[in-house]
């Protein structure tokens, strides 16, 4: 594995300290280990957010939560509640960690509570697995249940691992059956990812782990038993590190799945290229893998080239059952990768534009270093609403905010949401504010309803235990929730300081999305003029509650007529102060 440095930018929010208790407590699984902090791991950290509330559904001192990109470990089943995935320990010593698992809760709808939660939140949820196990993906079959993958360790030899598979006696349960893949086809695999199709048939991408460079696939259609792994088919070059990632469809009568992987590096390549191949069938036949290609990244023509992070690509099938795919870019510059700045892009073929990006990370101060195989902002996940919108999270990381004792940045929970099938996206929000932990490895919900929900891990201090970066420490799993802003403003926002603007993209071709913030009730409006100082679109006006709002302007006039290419203003009027700034219209 390569270890790869960099650092982040410092974005102001307004913050709102939190505990990190439990929201209720209930009682345990029976495996109770000493309440309060455990030895050596220090004074409690505090963690700030700056949107929602702040569920703590367990804890790890393992506090690296991925090799590659984000994965599906936050889920639900509609109408009976929400599934969490996180990889545990309690090991504070930075040896083999013995008892490291796969740890599971679940949030009962109708309890209106978490199955598992404790004041000491180290001990709420329960192991999935009854051995050591790791890395691991979640989803719910057919009927709801969760099902979870994991490697664990058949012998000594560096190429002993296989996957085990845990399946769920009911929604919530908590009581696994399980699938060694050793005893099954899947010998010396690792890093198993696991989806479910809508025949009920379980999807996997694997890593073959006699040189961790082959990226295989598997089925079963009856739980126990697993088809032969089968290779990606060349001439696409193979991924040279766990970078791949797998979803399946949720439309009725769909049976599409996806792989996804990056390939670092790949002969043939300058940059890191990205590859997806599907099938329509619930892995019966696939089709030929899919070069993405590139995103216009950076400065399209410069000697800036995007090349995709180890951290990138995660895909996703909307309720129309179209393919989504989110990645992180980073600049190739004179045969060398940077992790800096950084770019976050969204990919659908049925846009007019395949490539959208959602958000730029380009930091002013740099005092420090992000630490092990990441780049500034890192593994995006994908959610979609009910009604048909598309939501993100990522990590990015602050430059001017140091942990001292490790040398090393800490970083922040983003997120951004589109309502046009990802053609324009709101600006990124941070939704903690640092303070002196790190917020890392998120992962978003999907399907989502009325409440965005993210799972992330609160790092107490910045640099990884496994990695000898950091000392071993207690960490909280947390899931931050808030209101759906999409459409509606959500009564658990904390209102705003003072007026903001936030426009993006800009440059635009077909639209744009204006950003912006009431700090009080108030009269507000936004208009787009032309450089003459005619007014060429109303976007907003009246009377406005406060809150963060947006507005798309799609490039046309009043009239509906498409305006010429060229600079135009806008102009955010509140309570007589003013905001104004360019429009740059291409066509």
């Amino acid at each position: 594995m390569r270890s790869i440095v960099g650092l982040m930018l410092l974005a102001p929010a307004l913050a709102l300290a939190v505990s990190l208790q439990p929201v209720t407590v209930l009682p345990d699984d029976g495996k109770v280990l000493p309440s309060g902090p455990q030895a050596g791991s220090g004074p409690r950290h505090e963690a700030r957010f700056t949107i929602g509330t702040v569920d703590t559904v367990g804890g790890t001192t393992y506090d690296w939560g991925a090799n590659g990109p984000a994965l599906r470990m936050l889920t639900q089943t509609p109408g009976k509640g929400i599934h969490v995935l996180w990889m545990y320990s309690t090991d504070q010593s930075n040896t083999t960690f013995p008892d490291r698992n796969m740890r599971y809760n679940f949030y009962d709808y109708t309890a209106g509570a978490w199955n598992w939660s404790d004041v000491d939140f180290m001990q709420s949820g329960v192991n999935a697995y009854s051995i050591r196990t790791g890395y691991g993906r979640i989803d719910t079959d057919t009927n709801g249940v969760a099902v979870i993958s994991a490697h664990h360790s058949t012998g000594s030899g560096t190429m002993d691992f296989a996957p085990l598979f845990a399946r769920d006696a009911d929604v919530g349960a908590g009581i696994f059956e399980y699938v060694y893949g050793e005893s099954t086809a899947l010998n010396y695999c690792e890093w198993p990812w696991i989806a479910v199709s809508n025949n009920g048939a379980y999807q996997l991408a694997v890593i073959d782990a006699n040189n961790q460079d082959n990226l295989l696939r598997s089925r079963s259609t009856d739980w126990s038993t697993w088809e032969t792994p089968a290779s990606v088919p060349a001439p696409q070059p193979e991924p040279n590190f766990p970078t791949h990632n797998i979803t399946t469809s949720g439309v009725s009568g769909s049976n599409k799945v996806c792989i996804t992987w990056v390939s670092t590096p790949a002969s043939g390549y300058a940059q890191n290229p990205g590859f997806y191949v599907e099938s329509y069938d619930a892995g019966g036949v696939w089709e030929m893998p899919v070069d993405l290609g590139f995103p216009p990244a950076f400065t399209p023509g410069s000697e800036s080239l995007p090349s995709y992070h180890l951290t990138s690509l995660f895909p996703l099938y909307d309720r129309q059952d179209r393919l989504h795919i989110v990645g992180n870019v980073s600049p190739y510059v004179r045969d060398t990768n940077w992790i800096l700045p950084g770019e976050i892009w969204h990919w659908c073929e049925s846009n007019p534009d395949t490539w959208n990006r959602i958000h730029i990370a380009s930091p002013e101060s740099l005092n420090a270093a992000v630490g092990y195989n990441v780049m500034i902002c890192a593994r995006p996940s994908l959610g979609e609403d009910d009604r048909g919108n598309l939501f993100v999270a990522w990590e990015e990381f602050d430059g001017v905010n140091v942990e001292q004792t490790t040398s090393r940045v800490r970083a922040d929970i983003w997120y951004s949401f589109s309502e046009d099938n990802g053609v324009t996206w709101a600006p990124g929000t941070k939704i903690t504010d640092g303070g002196d932990v790190s917020y890392r490895f998120p992962s978003i919900l999907h399907p989502i309803g009325d409440t965005v929900m993210v799972q992330y891990l609160i790092d107490q201090v910045a640099g990884f235990l496994l990695y000898n970066e950091g000392p071993g420490t207690d960490n909280p799993i947390v899931i931050q929730k808030w209101q759906n802003p999409s459409g509606i403003q959500g009564p658990n926002v904390i209102p705003p300081r003072q007026m903001e603007v936030a426009v993006g993209p800009n440059p635009f071709r077909r639209s744009t999305r204006l950003a912006y913030s009431v700090p009080r009730r108030g009269n507000v409006s936004l208009d787009v003029f032309d450089a003459a100082g005619r007014i060429v679109r109303t976007l907003a006006g009246g009377r406005s509650d406060p809150g963060r709002f947006s507005a798309v302007w799609d490039g046309r006039s009043q009239t509906g007529a498409l305006v010429p290419e060229g600079v135009y203003l806008y102009r955010y009027e509140f309570d007589g102060r003013h905001l104004t700034g360019k429009l740059m219209v291409t066509r």
